[in-house]
Order: structure tokens, then sequence, then C-alpha cells
């Protein structure tokens, strides 16, 4: 489950930010991770939502570094 709803917002805010400070530059990025839907709630070790925090860190990294170059 995600730490909280906050976060969350503030992971899809930076989607959004990023994607619309690359389409100003004319830079395609690939899409965000999707979020989990496989959730069982039971904050499980290695649950969906880690994986996804993960991907979201990634993504966000190489979405800079191509703001970047």
């Amino acid at each position: 489950m995600p730490e909280s709803l906050s976060d969350r917002d503030a992971a899809l805010a930076m989607f959004s930010a990023l994607q619309q400070r690359a389409a100003a530059a004319g830079i395609t990025l690939r899409a965000p991770p999707p979020e989990p839907d496989s959730c069982c709630g039971r904050g499980c070790n290695g649950c969906v939502w880690e994986g996804w925090w993960g991907a979201v860190d990634y993504w966000r990294e190489e979405a800079l570094l191509k703001l970047e170059s």
C-alpha cells in the first residue's frame, strides 16, 4: 500500500510535471509505471507498492537524465 495518499499524489504530480517539461522540449519519455492493482493491504514484505516506488524512482531518474541532455 502507498506510504501515504499524499506521497502517491506527489508521485503522480511529478509524472505529470516531467511529462509536460518533456513535451515542451520535444522529448518523448516512456510511460510512467502503472500503479499496482493487486495489493492485499496486509503490509507484506516485498509488497507490490515497494516495487512501484522503486519503479517511480527509476522513471524519475531516467526522465531527468533525458531532460538534461
